[in-house]
């Protein structure tokens, strides 16, 4: 037992010394986080980039960044099977992956994942067929009466698991879209037609995979009647959508199609029959009829669209040429719909429906359920042949046949944290399509520093906060950075002075609130621009400019002035210590005429200019500077040759006289040599040469200019001479036959 306890007592001092040592450092380290915030700043300051951050003097492991993540929860594979194959459950089915994954958000930065959607071959096939029975779709009548069979047969060489269903539909049973006289309600055609009473929708036939049964079902319909031209079609369209039991709809490829020769009523028609109440979107079937026609309006087209939506049902219209372009107007608010062209008696509505299915299936667009306030999503297709689309046209793929796989790319962002701070679930799923993606939507709101927050700690006013990421959370009734002051004495007068500058008027300069005696600095939309100081004075954006920049892009601003970066000075930042653009090609600082600011000379000898001081406009030319030299040297003439031995010497001396033959022909050929020398050698005058000749050069320009303007001027002439004589040839012609014309008149007559 006395090694145990000799460990345990190890332990124990062991433990306390490092309890010790890390509550110096975490006491060393509280220090410098509470005094990390410059006087006037509040602490939300504490929460920037990590550069500016880094840049304000916090260390890396002072810094707290955390960042999203994701995680896939389920994730079955889409299906791979060929028609013929073993048969599966519509459940068993999977043509989007993934099916299920988690989000981890934090403000501004998004989470991408990726999704495939493959269009499964054989899959199942619901079809109702809604249809108008009003008295003008009597021919239309007998010809769906064999749909069932016919139908089933085609649809079988898409899938080999195909149901049908039947309703009709004629309009609400009130004035005035009905005639309501008691012979009208039993009988509403007119003479011996045999109709049936009206209705406003019946569900004739639930979805059934049995053609005949269909074909029996449907073959005892009989027509009915209204008043008006418009039909009720919407009522009935919004009862299959939500009637799913009545129906039967599976969780497979839901079509309706919706046969009509009319227009239709929507929203606010009822009012005609004294019908207010806004359509409720529930099911209101009794018996398979719908018993609230009198009692709700009809639906908007953004209701039906909704609901359509929500039990992935794609529409059908199938409409006579007439109302083909009112259906097709419909068609482009109603998304995974089509329009078919019915003929006058219904008898092409097989193709009919084949087509627009082969349509509809041939394109897949994504929609997602009602965003969270502050998240925004966004899509990326990538379909057959590579072609990439994004903003709306990145939600859908055309030309998609049976097996082929298409991908999208989503990228889902927050701007902030929910409310109530708890998970938000998005759903995404494939117009048309029973499966979804299910996103659990986590946001990061706080730091992990928040769990390790130390209550009622002496770092805030002997215990009146928590200690929590570098800074003090204040218990309720407390305020201040460190909770100093109570809630109560915040707007006193006397804590209000401290906030004053020189005794002023102004609190915090107007530029921040005085909180417990001490001003807290506003912050500015832009986040690099911030007040600071005691008094909110001070601000790192109002500072000197050049160039548009801020000091001159060349130093920052710290209260209202420049600190400017090395080799740079000036209000702005603007002047560069950097000597080398002052240097002449002589090597010399503005070539030893000038002084060098900002990197620019200025010229102290009035005569020169330029950057570096080497022009002078006004200064002798070479030839003239030596032109005593030349004369004295090479022609033994000049004032200098008859100067005293020593001016004579200084002549001849090379060092005070620098020139070169190629001078002496140059100042030979300026005249400045040679007019005060006519005793010059022979060898001294062969090396100037003559002068050019002006009196002939110039006549010899005026002669050519005469001489290229005469020819010109003849050129011009015999063009002339040419064009009148072939115009007087042509004259002569047509005079000619207009002779032999005369003459064969005459001897006709």
């Amino acid at each position: 037992s006395k090694p145990a306890t000799y460990r345990y007592q190890i332990n124990v001092q062991g433990r306390f010394i490092r309890n010790f040592l890390i509550f110096i450092m975490a006491s060393s380290l509280d220090f410098v986080s509470l005094n990390f915030l410059k006087q006037g700043e509040t602490v939300s300051t504490r929460c920037d980039e990590m550069h500016s951050l880094i840049k304000r003097g916090c260390d890396d492991d002072m810094i707290e960044n955390p960042h999203g993540k994701q995680k896939i929860l389920k994730n079955k594979k889409v299906t791979h099977r060929k028609k013929g194959a073993e048969k599966l459950k519509p459940e068993e089915i999977t043509q989007i992956q993934p099916q299920k994954l988690s989000l981890t958000l934090r403000s501004g930065e998004p989470q991408s994942f990726n999704l495939t959607f493959k269009r499964a071959e054989d899959y199942p096939i619901d079809l109702y067929y809604l249809m108008d029975l009003s008295y003008s779709m009597k021919d239309d009548l007998e010809n769906v009466k064999n749909l069932g069979t016919s139908l089933m047969l085609e649809m079988s060489k898409i899938t080999s698991d195909f149901r049908i269903g039947f309703g009709s539909f004629v309009e609400k049973t009130v004035m005035p879209y009905i005639s309501t006289t008691p012979a009208k309600l039993l009988n509403p055609c007119t003479g011996d037609q045999n109709c049936t009473s009206p209705f406003s929708y019946k569900n004739v036939l639930k979805l059934t995979s049995d053609g005949k049964k269909f074909n029996n079902l449907v073959g005892q319909q009989h027509i009915s009647g209204n008043l008006d031209s418009p039909e009720g079609g919407f009522d009935a369209i919004m009862q299959v959508a939500v009637c799913g039991d009545h129906i039967g709809w599976r969780n497979v490829t839901r079509l309706l199609v919706f046969s009509t020769d009319a227009g239709f009523h929507f929203a606010g028609d009822g009012k005609l029959g004294g019908i207010v109440l806004p359509n409720d979107g529930k099911c209101h079937l009794e018996n398979n009829a719908y018993t609230m026609s009198h009692y709700y309006d009809y639906p908007s087209i953004a209701h039906l669209v909704q609901k359509l939506s929500d039990n992935n049902i794609q529409t059908i219209f199938a409409v006579t040429e007439e109302f083909q372009p009112v259906y097709q107007e419909l068609k482009n608010l109603i998304p995974k719909s089509a329009v078919g062209t019915l003929s006058a008696n219904s008898s092409n509505v097989i193709n009919l429906i084949i087509d627009a299915y082969n349509s509809l299936s041939s394109e897949v667009i994504l929609e997602n359920s009602k965003l969270p306030e502050g998240v925004t999503i966004a899509y990326t297709s990538r379909c057959k042949n590579g072609v990439v689309s994004e903003g709306e046209s990145g939600r859908r793929c055309s030309n998609i046949s049976i097996g082929d796989e298409v991908m999208f790319s989503i990228s889902v962002t927050s701007k902030g944290c929910p409310k109530l701070g708890k998970p938000e679930h998005i759903k995404i799923k494939p117009l048309g399509f029973t499966e979804e993606v299910e996103i659990i939507l986590n946001f990061i709101c706080e730091c992990e520093c928040n769990k390790d927050g130390v209550k009622n700690s002496p770092l805030c006013h002997f215990g009146n906060g928590t200690y929590e990421c570098g800074a003090c959370k204040c218990n309720e009734g407390r305020v201040g950075r460190q909770c100093e002051c109570s809630s109560n004495d915040v707007a006193t007068e006397d804590m209000d002075r401290t906030c004053r500058k020189d005794n002023g008027t102004d609190i915090c300069s107007n530029n921040g609130d005085c909180v417990c005696g001490t001003c807290e600095c506003k912050k500015r939309d832009n986040p690099e621009e911030r007040y600071s100081g005691q008094h909110c004075e001070c601000d790192n954006f109002n500072c000197d400019r050049s160039g548009n920049k801020l000091c001159g892009g060349h130093g920052h601003c710290e209260c209202r002035v420049c600190v400017c970066d090395p080799m740079w000075t000036g209000n702005a930042c603007d002047c560069s210590l950097d000597n080398s653009t002052c240097l002449a090609s002589n090597k010399q600082i503005c070539n030893g005429r000038g002084e060098c600011e900002c990197g620019t000379c200025k010229c102290t000898d009035p005569k020169f200019q330029g950057p570096t001081c080497e022009t002078c406009p006004t200064c002798p030319g070479v030839c003239t500077e030596h032109k005593e030299c030349v004369q004295c040297r090479a022609f033994g003439t000049g004032e200098k040759k008859d100067t005293s031995k020593l001016s004579l010497l200084g002549c001849r001396n090379r060092e005070i006289c620098l020139f070169t033959l190629s001078r002496v022909r140059a100042c030979c050929s300026h005249g400045l040599v040679g007019s005060n020398h006519p005793n010059t050698a022979a060898p001294a005058v062969s090396d100037c040469p003559a002068g050019p000749d002006i009196i002939p050069i110039v006549a010899g320009v005026v002669a050519g200019i005469v001489l290229i303007g005469l020819a010109l001027l003849l050129i011009w002439k015999l063009l002339m001479i040419i064009h009148d004589r072939r115009e007087f040839a042509k004259f002569e012609k047509e005079k000619m036959n207009h002779n032999i014309t005369i003459v064969e008149n005459i001897t006709f007559v």
